[in-house]
This record gives structure tokens, sequence and C-alpha cells, in this order.
């Protein structure tokens, strides 16, 4: 192996190592607590080291977001591919990423910390933008089949995933087992109503 290939063997591997560590802290302490200080403690290097790597924390956070938005986009197209019929979809999908956002919270709270992001950032990140396309996909094959194949895809997507955001987020404040059978009811009533109000 050349020197630079080992360099380049040596910069992926200090950098899995930032990301593992500051994963722990995360899982430990909180989002909250993480700090460029904290994680080269961790991994016991020096902070400018950590700068090579990454510009500031946000940057850590960036990477986490998009590794977040992958595992959610595979858990929505294993449901989605799961049904033939898009009105099934839109049922399964729903369960699929209200169960994603349970077992992984940490990820779902760094993802949507600050609320859905803007559509100019749901384009330029591309773990981002393939968990919308896929949304969007099922939804406008709905619309196609529906009473009313006119509406606008992008604003029932936009509505599709305010409901299960909102869902999502109203269970996680109130701190509530998630087994609770009240809140799958709801979550149901919403998305059937939804469908319906789709469908025409």
């Amino acid at each position: 192996m050349g020197i630079q290939e080992r360099r380049l063997r040596q910069k992926v591997e200090v950098k899995t190592s930032i990301l593992q560590a500051a994963w722990q802290l995360v899982l430990e302490e909180g989002w909250q607590a993480l700090s460029i200080r904290k994680i080269a403690d961790a991994i016991e290097y020096s902070v400018p080291v950590i700068y090579t790597h990454f510009d500031n924390k946000d940057a850590i956070l960036q990477e986490f977001t998009k590794e977040g938005f992958r595992l959610l986009t595979e858990v929505i197209v294993q449901q989605r591919d799961s049904q033939p019929d898009p009105s099934q979809q839109l049922v399964v999908i729903a369960q699929g990423y209200w169960d994603f956002a349970f077992a992984h919270k940490e990820y779902y709270q760094l993802m949507f910390g600050l609320g859905i992001p803007p559509c100019e950032q749901m384009n330029q990140v591309a773990e981002m933008k393939q968990f919308s396309d896929v949304l969007i996909g099922v939804i406008q094959k709905a619309i196609n089949s529906s009473q009313q194949p006119e509406v606008n895809a992008f604003l029932k997507f936009h509505t599709y995933w305010s409901i299960l955001h909102g869902l999502v987020s109203i269970q996680m404040i109130d701190r509530q087992p998630v087994e609770n059978p009240w809140s799958q009811l709801v979550l149901k009533d919403a998305i059937d109503g939804y469908i319906k109000a789709l469908n025409g």
C-alpha cells in the first residue's frame, strides 16, 4: 500500500472514529451535550484534529441527519414495496414512519429538531431528496387512480408529511408509551381521512 493510500485510509478511520464517538456521546448525554471538545477527549485526539475532518459541530450533525434520512428512506421503500395498491402503500408507509421515529428517537429528533426541512435543503441533500421522491411517487400514483387526478402531488406530500410529523412530535412531547393503543388509533384515523380526501 502506497503512502497516499495509507493516508487516505487513516483519514477515513479518524473520521469514522469521530462519528462513532459523537454518536456514543449522543446516546449517553443527548444532542445538546455534544461538543467538539468532548469528541476529542473521547477519541484522545486534539481539537484541531477534529476540525481537519469537520468544519464545526453542525457539520457532524449534518452527517447524522443524512444517515437518518437514508435509514428512514430504506424503511419507507420497504413498506411501499410490501403493498401493490398506492392507498395501502400510504397506510403502511405511515406505520413504518411512526415505528422508525420511536425506534430511532435520537436520529428523528436531530432530523426534525427544527421542524420539517425547507424545500431548498430537501433538494440539495441527496438523502433528503430520495426520501421526498419516494413519498411523492406513491402519492402521485394514488392521485392518478383517484377521482381527482388534477390534485397537486407536492401539496399532498406536504400534507401527508405534516400529519405524520405532527403526530410523532405530540407523542414524543407527551412522553407516553409508544404502545399506547390510543396513539395508533389517532394515526390510523388521520391517515384514513387523508386517503379518503385524496381519493375524492
